[in-house]
């Protein structure tokens, strides 16, 4: 598969990456992966091609992706407030697939010399890599 797209609590972020995608003319498959039903179902109504919930959906689908997207705390166990688990963490950083994390206040970390920047930005900025991975 293509593209993973990895989210949590709402959806939220999830949902405008993939609306950037789609928007961008990116065609190809776009998996939303959600931490919980809800972020899953935000992501398809946003034009994801499939969908998966959970922590074995995680594993799953971060070891068949080409690229990966998310924040940047799925590389973080116990980070979203506890949404990623210590397993999904793993598999995400294990995963072969090139990683597009971004980087999210509320995942409780910042990556040193990135200058602060609205998170539509980064979304934006994330849309852009990834069509030019592809």
């Amino acid at each position: 598969m293509d593209i993973v797209i990895i989210d949590g609590q709402g959806g939220g972020f999830g949902r405008a990456l993939i609306e950037a995608l789609r928007a961008g003319g990116v065609t190809q498959e776009i998996v939303a992966v959600g931490t919980n039903a809800l972020a899953t179902s935000a992501m398809l109504r946003a034009g994801a091609s499939a969908g998966a919930t959970g922590e074995n959906a995680v594993i799953v689908n971060a070891a068949r992706a080409r690229i990966l997207a998310g924040p940047i705390g799925l590389v973080m166990a116990n980070s979203m407030l506890g949404e990623c688990s210590p397993a999904m963490a793993r598999a995400v950083a294990e995963s072969p697939a090139h990683k597009v994390l971004i980087p999210v206040a509320k995942c409780g970390a910042h990556i040193a010399g990135l200058p602060e920047k609205p998170l539509a930005q980064y979304i934006a900025d994330a849309a852009e890599l990834i069509r030019g991975l592809l």
